[in-house]
């Protein structure tokens, strides 16, 4: 089973911390036993400190995202470190690249590619792209709610939905000044364009998110569970 996982850089690298490196590796060691992967590290609170600081001294959007870019990029490289040899040698710039470091067998693991383009949609195209049969949003939140849960305590968790709902929560609630969700339109998008099965979960633990892959490689039925956020269904 081929599987790309996007790993949010508020989960990896939030403080820097080697043994999360270390953790998401191991895990990641343990499931390419089974199944070849894709890994997108996002950029998390570094980059969003470099952005501002590009921001204040006069950069435009499009500069502000290519050093974003690079930070997600440092995260891979990394994280591929604590891999050693069970990972392909360097982040791959594009699609193609990605594709082709894929064939050597190893664990490939990837940032940004271009502007204008979050990690999340970056692995949604990477899964239709390479005909990805499940993808994982490992992010700070446990799931997909029906509004932003930080602000509104009427939330409602959805354990399963579809991919044009989902569309339809993330634009509502992106439309909303200071609101987060844990999937951006793009991606969103992407995912009901090429209608890949795509589940969000909380991805602070590492063997958790490698639970419910390894699950779903075995059971004929969809996995549910304590560990399962959101189920995305075409």
């Amino acid at each position: 089973m081929l599987v790309v996982i996007s790993v949010g850089g508020s989960i990896l690298a939030k403080d820097l911390n080697s043994d999360r490196f270390i953790s998401y590796a191991n895990a990641l060691d343990t499931l390419a036993k089974e199944h070849r992967l894709v890994v997108v590290t996002g950029g998390g609170v570094a980059a969003r400190d470099y952005i501002n600081v590009a921001r204040s001294v006069g950069a435009n959007e499009v500069a502000c995202d290519f050093i974003g870019i690079e930070v997600t990029r440092l995260n891979a490289q990394l994280l591929i470190s604590a891999l050693g040899d069970n990972a392909f040698p360097e982040p791959p710039r594009t699609y193609k690249e990605a594709e082709a470091a894929l064939t050597s067998g190893k664990i490939v693991v990837m940032g940004g590619v271009i502007p204008g383009q979050t990690t999340d949609a970056v692995s949604a195209i990477l899964a239709e792209y390479m005909g990805a049969d499940l993808m994982i949003i490992a992010t700070s939140v446990d799931g997909v709610y029906s509004a932003d849960p930080t602000t509104d305590p009427d939330a409602v968790k959805f354990e399963k939905m579809t991919a044009k709902e989902l569309v339809n929560i993330v634009m509502s609630t992106e439309m909303k000044a200071g609101s987060k969700s844990p999937v951006d339109p793009l991606a969103a998008k992407i995912i009901e364009r090429c209608k890949i099965e795509t589940i969000v979960m909380d991805g602070n633990d590492p063997v958790a998110v490698s639970e419910v892959i390894m699950q779903e490689g075995v059971e004929s039925e969809p996995v549910t569970g304590v560990h399962l956020g959101t189920r995305i269904v075409g």
